[in-house]
């Protein structure tokens, strides 16, 4: 195991630096691309802003929890959209038989597919959820380490989602609305307070759209350390990132080549 890591490391590094560099050449239209999703985020927090200024709290949750709750989700999905940007058109890489140059190399093909590309954008909501936690005002060691740990987490269990949602195109063809809508619920249901929420829909956002593990629990995590808050945390990472990997490589005894093989610049 510690061989592979040693082996796979480098060679995400070189992707990561790769993608970079791409997103890079043209300064302009990046930086327009980082700024114009902080201002996105920005403006949806606005209604956040305007709702606590006439209630003080809604069933525990305050203003200052909200950017607790903003900046996880944010720098969560940012993480996961800028390092395996691929993430978002998996389905159609699947459907239009794009695998093969993929499947034509020695490495792991899930890792290698989602970190060829990157989405810009996903460096404007990593860094408003930064800004999100530091206006939050926790700046102890140990709520900053929860942070972080609580973020990388919820990319874990965004990915793992959103790769199960994607792979459904080895069985269903073109999967891409399904995965889209799956996207857009996770995201949604992921900046809502989970104390909304009760009996089924609460089972769901725990389950079959585990959003309360991108934003909610983690949240939870940040504002006071439990074991069990942890425990859960871990378990759901663990578990539906099993699951993807499992329900993608299945996927692949079912995948028809495209002769797509070709060179990836």
């Amino acid at each position: 195991m510690l061989s592979i890591l040693r082996r796979e490391i480098p060679f995400l590094l070189a992707l990561w630096k790769a993608n970079l560099l791409a997103a890079t050449e043209y300064r302009v239209a990046f930086l327009s691309q980082v700024v114009g999703m902080m201002l996105n985020n920005a403006l949806y927090f606005v209604f956040w802003v305007i709702f606590f200024q006439r209630f003080e709290e809604v069933r525990g949750w305050s203003l200052n929890e909200m950017l607790l709750l903003f900046g996880v989700v944010a720098v969560g999905f940012g993480l996961a959209t800028f390092f395996f940007g691929n993430v978002l058109s998996l389905s159609e890489v699947i459907a239009e038989g794009r695998l093969d140059y993929y499947l034509s190399l020695p490495r792991p093909v899930l890792a290698h597919v989602l970190a060829s590309g990157s989405a810009p954008s996903g460096m404007g909501d990593f860094t408003y959820g930064l800004i999100s936690f530091a206006l939050a005002g926790h700046f102890s060691v140990d709520a900053i380490a929860r942070f972080v740990l609580g973020a990388l987490l919820a990319t874990v269990v965004f990915l793992s989602v959103l790769v199960i949602a994607h792979s459904a195109a080895f069985w269903l063809g073109n999967a891409s609305l399904l995965a889209n809508q799956v996207t857009m619920a996770m995201i949604t249901f992921s900046l809502y307070p989970i104390t909304l929420f009760e009996g089924t829909a609460k089972l769901l956002l725990f389950t079959l759209l585990p959003a309360a593990f991108v934003g909610a629990a983690p949240a939870e995590f940040v504002r006071a350390f439990t074991w069990q808050t942890l425990g859960q945390l871990l378990a759901a990472a663990a578990i539906f990132l099993t699951l993807a990997v499992w329900l993608f490589h299945r996927g692949l005894r079912r995948y028809e080549s495209g002769s797509a093989i070709q060179t990836q610049v």
